[in-house]
């Protein structure tokens, strides 16, 4: 398709007439009727306005075909969402299981260097698929800037759905362990090994928990391709706030898990010391929060 075609597919598909396009464009109708009928192109600014205008990369509305492009993931990006939703969850989830797979060892009667280095290689593998996959994401987000929307509205109808169960489930699978945990501490006592055994089958519940919490957060993100597309075009200002999050998020969660190994190391502190980490996690929500540069839009 040429740029005419798919400027006229565009413009239908949104149901505006040349009128109302050359409105937004701040353009005459003529002009755009010259566009669609192949008589001659718009300036580079313009262009790039329609480009913003209907989410559409410059390659795909200049030289190849719109209407292919919104009903195939030409970029792939539904696959690598998947696989970077899956990988996150699992790393961060792996992290609270490995403090509860520690507690087991532990109870089992396994040396102290032996299962402080478990919980250690655990976490060092956990954050090493962190990293790769936060710079995977912004590797992608390079390529790709701009993505055009290629989910159907059953497709995200049919996500609704899980994400309900992702959500409820976890809550009560939580609630389930909390009640777990009461009945256990009243038929045994609070002592070794049944309390290291009742502490490490809670977290190893709280690790799914979180683990679906996480994959569920990160998939509906998926489905909001004018958020991706926003994020990845932003204006000065929002990309010096957006820096100043990361900023602050990073040196938050490095000095969380330095904190969390000086408190293991110094006061062994491995199996209750996991709560910096939910902390640290609050603390950067409310970083976001207060600091979303999209705040006031939204």
């Amino acid at each position: 398709m040429a740029f005419s075609d798919n400027l006229q597919y565009l413009r239908t598909r949104r149901g505006q007439t040349q009128e109302q396009l050359a409105e937004v464009l701040e353009v005459s109708r003529q002009s755009v009727s010259k566009w669609e009928s192949a008589q001659s192109y718009p300036e580079m600014d313009t262009i790039l306005r329609i480009c913003d205008l209907y989410q559409v990369d410059l390659d795909t509305l200049m030289r190849g075909s719109v209407e292919d492009s919104l009903v195939e993931d030409t970029t792939r990006y539904d696959k690598f969402m998947n696989r970077f939703a899956r990988r996150m969850a699992f790393a961060i989830g792996g992290i609270i299981a490995g403090v509860g797979l520690c507690g087991l060892l532990e109870a089992k009667g396994v040396d102290e260097y032996r299962t402080s280095a478990t919980l250690l290689l655990i976490i060092a593998v956990c954050v090493v698929v962190m990293v790769v996959s936060c710079l995977q994401n912004d590797n992608f987000r390079k390529t790709y800037p701009v993505i055009s929307d290629f989910y159907t509205q059953e497709q995200r109808q049919a996500f609704r759905q899980k994400f309900v169960w992702f959500i409820a489930g976890g809550v009560g699978a939580i609630l389930f362990d909390v009640a777990l945990l009461m009945l256990f501490f009243s038929r045994f006592p609070e002592e070794e090994p049944f309390e290291s055994y009742a502490i490490s089958i809670f977290l190893l519940i709280v690790a799914g928990a979180v683990t679906a919490f996480v994959y569920a957060g990160i998939q509906e993100e998926k489905y909001k391709i004018d958020e991706y597309n926003r994020d990845n075009n932003p204006t000065p200002e929002v990309k010096k706030r957006k820096g100043l999050i990361n900023t602050i998020c990073g040196t938050l969660m490095v000095t969380t898990a330095a904190l969390y190994v000086g408190l293991g190391l110094a006061l062994d502190l491995w199996r209750t010391a996991w709560w910096v980490f939910a902390v640290a996690g609050i603390l950067c929500a409310v970083v976001y929060i207060v600091l979303d540069p999209y705040r006031n839009e939204n």
